[in-house]
């Protein structure tokens, strides 16, 4: 009974929480001005009104569990649960014949239930190898690399250019260490050699044309193909250095646009969550649950990993997060978060500025 009413206390809350999201949203969509704006609360609208009917339908049937009456005698209970085990529940299938059927005609036989079984566990299997595999092919390749080339990476981490790189590394968050990714750099362009030695030696005696025949042999004297061709040895290595150096600054880039335009959405959500005053750090667990910022979703799961793994206090969490995130946006939004949190300001009235704020440049951009 206990049990049962605190858990619809529970789906009330969430009932709320999204009542009020819904509440929010729609006022800002009153005042959209752009298609795409318009299409973003709209959808989110959508989203959060399937949201609001599975709440209401958990609620309503949690409700319905409760019973305020006088609790039955436990050996009435007994004898009452033992007559409805001797009777066939049955259950009817279809309109048009009203035939009723027992669950013992209609549930899987045991053949039946450890083939879907044998499905499930393959498919699991199948899908563990797989990231397994990609993991360790990885992983081995980055210890080979680490292997030969991390005394050089280390020394290569300490010079301004490449800590650049570092910091671009951790804010785009790729699972590689700042020495492994070095080492991984240099042993590619390392590798890039012996192609880059191949290719020269095929262009220097073949050509490549469009036309049939695709590879023919070259008219012009070795002397001249030579000089044509060399620049292939210096060129493959050197494309490939620096493909690799600025591909985490690329994937910073990427990550900080995702989550600039997710964020003016996700912060009229946390104003209507906030306004529940609950904790704060259970707005970034409800927003991760949601799972409709994607992009949000790696920087406050690392957020909220900073608190229940190692320890830390949210406003030292956020302060974190904020220094290693990929948006500007963001760590202004987190910094002020934790002052607001320090100084015991009103949160609800922190986020409604903050997601004008967001809105307002959401427009003009």
């Amino acid at each position: 009974m206990i049990g049962e009413y605190k858990v619809a206390k529970e789906a009330f809350g969430n009932l709320k929480i999204v009542a009020s999201e819904i509440e929010k949203i729609s006022k800002f969509v009153e005042k959209a001005q752009t298609d795409s704006e318009k299409r973003m609360l709209n959808s989110q609208m959508k989203s959060l009104e399937k949201k609001l009917a599975d709440a209401n339908a958990e609620f309503s049937k949690l409700l319905g569990r409760i019973s305020f009456e006088k609790l039955l005698d436990p050996t009435q209970i007994e004898k009452e649960l033992k007559d409805d085990s001797d009777e066939t529940p049955k259950e009817k299938l279809g309109t048009k014949g009203g035939n009723l059927f027992t669950l013992k005609e209609i549930s899987p036989d045991s053949l039946e239930s450890e083939t879907l079984k044998r499905i499930r566990k393959r498919k699991k299997d199948k899908k563990k190898e797989d990231e397994q595999k990609k993991k360790q092919s990885s992983s081995y390749y980055t210890k080979i690399s680490s292997r030969f080339f991390s005394k050089v990476s280390l020394k290569l981490l300490s010079k301004e250019s490449f800590s650049h790189m570092e910091g671009d590394l951790l804010r785009a968050n790729l699972n590689f260490t700042p020495v492994g990714y070095v080492s991984i750099i240099l042993m590619t362009t390392f590798l890039s050699f012996f192609v880059a030695g191949f290719l020269f030696f095929f262009f220097l005696f073949f050509n490549f044309t469009a036309t049939m025949p695709i590879i023919s042999r070259t008219a012009t004297t070795i002397d001249v193909r030579f000089f044509q061709t060399f620049w292939i040895l210096f060129a493959v290595p050197l494309a490939t250095f620096f493909m690799m150096y600025i591909y985490p600054s690329l994937e910073k880039r990427s990550a900080e646009d995702a989550i600039d335009n997710e964020l003016p959405f996700a912060a009229i959500s946390m104003a209507a969550i906030s306004s529940s005053m609950m904790n704060p750090a259970r707005i970034f667990e409800i927003l991760i649950s949601t799972r409709e910022y994607p992009a949000l979703k790696k920087e406050f799961t690392k957020m909220i990993n900073e608190i229940n793994l190692y320890g830390y206090d949210l406003v030292s969490a956020l302060k974190n997060t904020s220094k290693n995130s990929p948006s500007k946006k963001l760590s202004e939004l987190l910094n002020g978060l934790a002052t607001t949190i320090t100084s015991g300001g009103d949160l609800s009235n922190f986020f409604d500025e903050r997601a004008e704020t967001l809105l307002f440049n959401y427009r003009i951009a």
